[in-house]
């Protein structure tokens, strides 16, 4: 059996992680976390701009 504290995120951990906001330096960056922002911030960015399920953008 898993121990469940394992899976607790630590709370001050992840609000030093939430004070982070996208840096174009991090697609070059070579930490994890630069790369996770990174990649995320492409695919929102690929979300974005490709509208809606059927192809309407504002």
């Amino acid at each position: 059996m898993q121990d469940k504290r394992k899976n607790k995120i630590d709370k001050k951990d992840s609000s030093n992680i939430a004070k982070h906001n996208f840096n174009a330096s991090y697609y070059k960056g070579k930490s994890q976390f630069e790369k996770g922002m990174a990649e995320t911030h492409e695919q929102v960015s690929d979300d974005y701009a490709e509208g809606t399920i059927d192809q309407k953008s504002d």
